[in-house]
């Protein structure tokens, strides 16, 4: 199954771009070979620019600290595992004060490393990173794989607090929904909120056998799914076929 992600807010959007480049990030730093190793430290550029945002440490730290609110609102309810309990709650203050214990923006650390910030200035220009312009750089890359590991795992360090805190928002986020199975008749598919609810994330799952292409829109009021087929002329075309597929919403 092939799952898709839609977020209804600005902020969940960015929650999710984070985790992707996070996720990205972690797979390339394990890597060997020095291309991979580039790429590493483009994806910690580009983590640097999405949390540039003045107000997104903040928001985490709300998001966490409500999150933690909620989780102690079911103390004393025989539904619920004190010990799960105690343990989610231990890893959102953990985060928290991780977080909170941060000087500044995230990876704000990271500007003051000349070096880094030499190849960032040269690493939105095609080609800008070749020897001729940037040799440190390019020495650093004939390095042997340990050491260029060991670099990356300690600017990654910077950034690992902002990673758990989002990892774990999203994964609270994600156990709210109860997934539903609906079909979408002639390839669209419609359906109102309730009112007084505020979704934050769609999730839709489907089989990849189908070959096709769900196309998301929502709002706080309605959701809207247009199932598309890649052509052979290489565009996307409504399926005209009614489809199954899991459709998840999360608050």
């Amino acid at each position: 199954m092939i799952l898709y992600e839609y977020p209804f807010n600005e902020r969940i959007r960015t929650y999710l771009r984070l985790e992707h480049l996070f996720r990205r990030l972690a797979e390339l730093v394990v890597r060997e070979h020095p291309v991979d190793h580039h790429y590493a430290i483009t994806t910690i550029f580009e983590v640097m620019d999405v949390a540039a945002r003045a107000d997104l440490k903040m928001d985490v730290l709300k998001d966490l600290d409500k999150q933690k609110q909620i989780l102690n609102s079911y103390r004393g309810n025989p539904a619920i595992a004190e010990f799960v309990l105690d343990d989610v709650t231990s890893q959102l203050e953990k985060c928290f004060a991780t977080l909170n214990g941060l000087m500044g923006k995230a990876g704000q650390a990271l500007t003051e490393n000349d070096w880094l910030m030499s190849i960032r200035s040269r690493v939105g220009i095609p080609g800008g990173t070749c020897e001729f312009d940037l040799p440190a750089y390019y020495a650093w890359q004939h390095t042997t794989a340990h050491v260029r590991q060991k670099d990356l795992q300690r600017w990654v360090s910077t950034l690992v607090p902002l990673a758990d805190s989002i990892r774990l928002l999203l994964q609270l986020l994600r156990d709210s929904g109860a997934p539903q199975k609906v079909t979408a008749p002639n390839g669209q598919y419609q359906q109102n909120l309730p009112q007084g609810r505020s979704f934050q994330l769609l999730r839709l799952r489907i089989n990849p056998a189908l070959g096709l292409i769900p196309e998301i829109s929502g709002n706080r009021l309605m959701v809207s799914v247009r199932l598309m087929r890649h052509e052979s002329d290489d565009r996307l075309h409504l399926a005209q076929t009614d489809a199954t597929f899991e459709l998840t919403l999360c608050s």
